[in-house]
């Protein structure tokens, strides 16, 4: 593991990825890069989990996928991600109920290459932390979350966090969309 996390102002990584993207029979994978938002001109906001076939994980990405459509309505592509591989993500996705209709990608960094290259890497077991980023769309990252492997995160406050950025203007201490932002 990287002694370091790609914070604030970095870029992120260039990758190329193996993903799942449905259940359907001869169309559940597809390759996605980092290029993929910034050419559509969108936010990303990428959110890693530890392990498939786990238990907190699932409620998260269950709760993002809820939230699907405010991201798209906030122009920003949603990605899921862990260091399972895309065969593992499809079997969790066909075998939990709360999966089966996910309508965002499972990335799979199944070499850990990007995980490492975040600096994401918990040490023993070599699984990504709780890590959520939102990336702008000139790929430059402009949050990262961090959550300790047993404690989940919520997902109204990565929009909210999201909705503050997007104003590029000055949001003071629980901002929420619609408020008066701050006038220097």
């Amino acid at each position: 593991m990287s002694n370091r996390i790609l914070s604030v102002g970095s870029q992120f990584p260039s990758y190329t990825k193996k993903a799942v993207v449905s259940t359907e029979k001869g169309k559940e994978f597809s390759e996605i890069t980092s290029e993929d938002h910034k050419k559509d001109g969108k936010w990303m906001v990428m959110f890693w989990w530890p392990k498939d076939f786990t238990f907190v994980c699932p409620t998260e990405i269950a709760e993002f996928n809820k939230h699907v459509g405010d991201f798209s309505d906030r122009d920003t592509a949603l990605v899921g991600a862990s260091t399972d591989t895309e065969f593992v993500h499809l079997a969790w996705r066909k075998d939990h109920a709360d999966l089966r209709e996910l309508r965002f990608p499972m990335l799979a960094d199944t070499s850990k290459s990007l995980a490492e290259e975040l600096g994401i890497l918990q040490a023993e077991e070599k699984i990504a932390y709780r890590v959520t980023y939102i990336v702008d769309p000139q790929g430059t990252i402009r949050w990262v979350s961090v959550n300790d492997l047993s404690v989940g995160r919520n997902v109204p406050e990565v929009i909210r966090v999201l909705d503050a950025l997007q104003t590029d203007e000055l949001c003071p201490c629980n901002w929420t969309k619609g408020q008066e932002t701050i006038k220097a």
